[in-house]
């Protein structure tokens, strides 16, 4: 048995919407977009990762590229096949034809069994010969220090690209959770629609997302807030490329629709707690990550809302994917991972 285990390869997979982060060894490998650039006439995959996220919205006919995932889940099967491979060719550790894979993957809570068996299918053709999933709010309380199985309740929120989840977890489990698709990718559709509406300037995805970096905001009054950013696009009415500049408060007033849908998941997921895992969120407070706990403002805004204390995770992007590798080192342990046997 020793044997064999020289030759396991073990990775822990935080396949996201917006990012996908690879952990081997404690160490995060890889770090690249979750998209795909694919040839449309003999089918083959060009790039993926940082590389295909350049040629994104800058294709001629000839060039597609795919987010393979949406809302947290596998749209497009194939696609998700080609960046699995790819991110995993990217480690650069070769591949003998008797490796071991063992493989831990985070999903959403609220995925469905049929998107859970897309999970598994993409990673049996990855070769893979040991794949658990984990959930993605159990993932990121492990990645930030929690003692999930103590029969205390903490409340984590992990706003991702696709979904927001929002879990109440004690005794190793989730004891009530909301799994909304309102997150960074919904925001990013925020921000382009009102360029359009206030400015009359056309943008692209990779400018909203930077706009969102570089002066998003959950509220209007920040303390310390950013200076104005120039944004390029192309005017709706003349057709010209043209340059206006956006504020924090703008991108406010554009996220205001989407923070409230998340405002009302929480206050939801409150609701739904039992009153004695309740009195432990009070004392404990709310746990924000993901690469939405980010958004400046976003935990004063909650706080504001629940009348908690609300605490960004350090380091809110990777909480997830250390999580996801803490699961990995300790599979034997952990009663809450999914394998192929109990779906």
């Amino acid at each position: 048995m020793k044997f064999f285990n020289f030759f396991t390869q073990e990775l822990a997979v935080d396949l996201g919407t917006a990012n996908t982060l690879i952990i081997q060894n404690d160490k995060v490998v890889i770090d690249e977009p979750s998209i795909v650039a694919i040839n449309r006439i003999t089918n083959e995959t060009i790039a993926v990762g940082n590389r295909a996220m350049q040629m994104h919205e800058k294709t001629h006919e000839n060039i597609k590229t795919i987010r393979p995932l949406k809302d947290g889940v596998i749209a497009d099967f194939q696609a998700a096949e080609a960046l699995i491979q790819g991110l995993i060719n990217m480690i650069g550790e070769k591949r003998k034809f008797f490796t071991h894979l063992k493989m831990v993957i985070c999903i959403p809570s609220g995925i469905t069994e049929v998107e859970k068996r897309a999970v598994f299918d993409s990673a049996d053709h990855v070769d893979s010969k040991e794949t658990y999933l984990i959930h993605e709010p159990m993932a990121a309380a492990l990645g930030i220090g929690l003692d999930v199985e103590e029969p205390i309740g903490n409340m984590i929120i992990d706003i991702g690209g696709g979904t927001t989840e929002i879990a109440v977890i004690a005794l190793s489990g989730i004891v009530t959770d909301q799994s909304i698709r309102v997150a960074g990718d919904e925001f990013t559709n925020d921000i382009i629609d009102y360029m359009k509406r206030k400015h009359n300037l056309l943008i692209g995805e990779r400018t909203a997302e930077q706009i969102k970096i570089n002066v998003g905001s959950a509220i209007q009054d920040l303390t310390d807030a950013p200076p104005k950013y120039p944004v390029n696009g192309r005017d709706m009415l003349t057709g010209i490329p043209k340059q206006v500049f956006t504020t924090h408060s703008e991108v406010a007033e554009a996220l205001d629709k989407s923070i409230t849908k998340i405002e009302e998941a929480v206050l939801k997921a409150l609701e739904d707690t039992p009153p004695e895992l309740a009195s432990d969120i009070y004392k404990t407070g709310i746990y924000l990550t993901g690469g939405g706990a980010l958004l400046r403002g976003l935990a004063k805004r909650i706080s504001g809302k629940t009348k908690l204390a609300v605490h960004v995770a350090e380091d809110p992007l990777r909480a997830v994917v250390r999580g996801t590798g803490m699961a990995l080192k300790n599979s034997h342990r952990y009663s809450f991972l999914i394998d192929r046997r109990s779906i």
